[in-house]
Order: C-alpha cells, then sequence, then structure tokens
C-alpha cells in the first residue's frame, strides 16, 4: 500500500500516534507531497524550534520508503480534475489539500489525513487510523 500523508497526520506520528506509526511502518511507500513538505516549513519558520523540526523532518524524509514528490505536470492536471469535480459539487478545499490529493491520485496512493474534505473526492482513499 502506498500512503500520501498529510500534514496533520505527520504531526500526528509526532505526537506519539501509534496507529500512524503502524499503519506508516506497514506502508511499501509513504509519498511526501511538494505541498506538505512546504506546510511543514511554514509552520518551522512560525514555531520556536526550528532546527529541532527541521531535524526531525529530515529523520523522517530520510527513512526507507519515504520520497518527496514534487508537483509535475501529472499532478498538475490531477489537481484541475479534483478542483473541477468539487467546485460541480459545490465544494471547496484548501489549495494545498487539492495538492496533497492530486499527488495521492496521480501516484495511486492512499492519502492518509484527518481532513474529512478529502473524502468528498471520488477516487481518493482517506486513512485516518
Amino acid at each position: 500500500m502506498k500512503v500520501c500523508i498529510d500534514t496533520n497526520a505527520y504531526s500526528a506520528l509526532l505526537g506519539g500516534n501509534e496507529a500512524v506509526k503502524k499503519l506508516l511502518d506497514r506502508a511499501d511507500a509513504i509519498i511526501v507531497p511538494a505541498a506538505m513538505v512546504a506546510e511543514c516549513y511554514d509552520g518551522f519558520r512560525y514555531g520556536t524550534r526550528f532546527d529541532k523540526n527541521v531535524m526531525l523532518f529530515e529523520a523522517f524524509l530520510a527513512r526507507p520508503g519515504v520520497r518527496v514528490q514534487p508537483a509535475d505536470e501529472n499532478m498538475a492536471m490531477c489537481w484541475g480534475t479534483i478542483s473541477a469535480q468539487l467546485r460541480r459539487k459545490g465544494r471547496k478545499i484548501p489549495a494545498n489539500d487539492l495538492w496533497i490529493a492530486a499527488t495521492a491520485f496521480g501516484t495511486g496512493s492512499c492519502v492518509l489525513s484527518y481532513d474529512h474534505h478529502f473524502d468528498e473526492i471520488d477516487g481518493i482513499v482517506r486513512l485516518a487510523p
């Protein structure tokens, strides 16, 4: 199983959430969307523990099976498809979460997130242990 991780799931992992840890340990691949990296660095810069947070994040990214997925043309096409689908439903989600969903869709991954708005997206499986 491939898992595309959202920022809130990464935060839960850092907070000691054993269910998230077990799920990630069982994953064949952990996809880290570029938007999630941006959200993390935004939080690190805004917070007071920049160096510690960067060290922990770099250690996470160095784990076997973890890879950062850049926003490429395929992801952009997925973003457009998902955004149009949600607009037809009269739903809107934050732009970064659209990128996370597009990354999951484009890589054939499940989304690991506690945000319920991912459930509105056809073809996306959300995991929330």
